[in-house]
């Protein structure tokens, strides 16, 4: 199954930033147990990679990608340690285009009409948006999105347990990306459990949103 169908099917890409790669197999068993096998690794850390690497030898049932993303390097080095996918905060023209040299989805962060149409220029039609809930939320995105028609979103920045159902309700959203099931405090403190029991509240939330806007 391709990358986009299995993550429109889960509807939430837990944001991971991981301190120490040695955290890596018990995080995923936690969010597979929790009944959401993916996770987006941030290149926020030097473990990125390593995690990345762990995951995908150990776990091939998890769909893993790479996060944070800014380095035509950092995506070559997520590609090489099995990352399926990259996302970028931005919409950095280099990270794009080695992307999709190299066959590599990506998701690259949106924040304007602008940005969605430079987007669209290079055959991209699913975007992160970025960052959602300080840009105006779920009635920016409604804005945002009505130009364009064909165009779908990966809202993040700002969605928790409360408000992502809002956001799942948009035909225009595909998924909603966030870091509250896995937060790096946690992690760093090896709560391996309430990282599954908050994954499993994320899914069941996930699985009841709102009326389609």
């Amino acid at each position: 199954m391709e990358v986009l169908e299995l993550i429109r099917q889960l509807k939430l890409l837990p944001v991971i930033v991981i301190d120490d790669a040695a955290a890596a197999l018990p995080l995923a068993d936690a969010l597979l147990e929790g009944g959401l096998p993916c996770a987006e690794v941030t290149f926020r850390t030097a473990a990125a990679a390593a995690a990345i690497a762990r995951m995908t030898a150990a776990r091939p049932g998890l769909l893993v990608g790479a996060g944070t993303v800014l380095t035509p390097a950092q995506a070559a080095e997520a590609q090489a340690a099995g990352a399926r996918f990259v996302v970028a905060p931005g919409f950095g023209v280099r990270v794009v285009d080695w992307c999709l040299e190299h066959e590599l989805p990506v998701f690259p962060g949106v924040c304007t009409p602008t940005d969605i149409e430079l987007a669209l220029a290079r055959g991209l039609d699913t975007v992160k948006l970025f960052p959602a809930e300080a840009i105006g939320g779920v009635p920016y995105l409604k804005a945002i999105a009505a130009p364009y028609g064909a165009v779908r979103f990966i809202p993040t920045g700002g969605i928790n347990a409360g408000n992502v159902s809002s956001y799942l309700a948009l035909r225009s959203v595909v998924a909603c990306g966030g870091s509250w099931m896995a937060p790096a405090e946690w992690i760093r403190k090896g709560e391996f459990d309430r990282i599954r029991a908050e994954t499993a509240r994320a899914v069941a939330a996930a699985a009841r949103p709102a009326e389609a806007s």
